[in-house]
């Protein structure tokens, strides 16, 4: 004799089950919103073909993917825009990943060191 009826075990099931589907699609959401971001600010005018580098923002697989492309995407915005303001727009960028990395991703506060 079973002492949980079927139903109550599948309810449960059901319901860590939709917690897994809801975290994929929130991740598969924000997978393309960064990517979008990412692609927007790499946009320039008049350019006549596209970068190796929008391909491999266009082409990445995993939120990590794009997380490790955040280096190459401050140096093609600094080379436009200055250091300065492809800072600022790589900080908004980089905000998009919160709660969605591991924490051994996560980035970590700048400390200046006074001279």
């Amino acid at each position: 004799m079973r002492w949980i009826p079927n139903s109550v075990v599948s309810g449960i099931q059901s319901i860590f089950h939709g917690t897994a589907d809801s975290q994929n699609s929130r991740i598969e959401t924000a997978l393309e919103d960064i990517r979008e971001a990412m692609l927007n600010e790499l946009d320039v005018p008049n350019k006549v073909q596209t970068s190796k580098l929008e391909l491999r923002v266009t082409y990445a697989n995993t939120l990590q993917d794009l997380w490790y492309l955040r280096g190459d995407i401050m140096a093609a915005i600094a080379v436009i825009d200055g250091e300065v303001l492809a800072s600022q727009k790589l900080r908004q960028i980089s905000s998009m990943f919160n709660g969605l990395l591991p924490g051994s991703l996560a980035s970590r506060p700048r400390r200046f060191l006074a001279d």
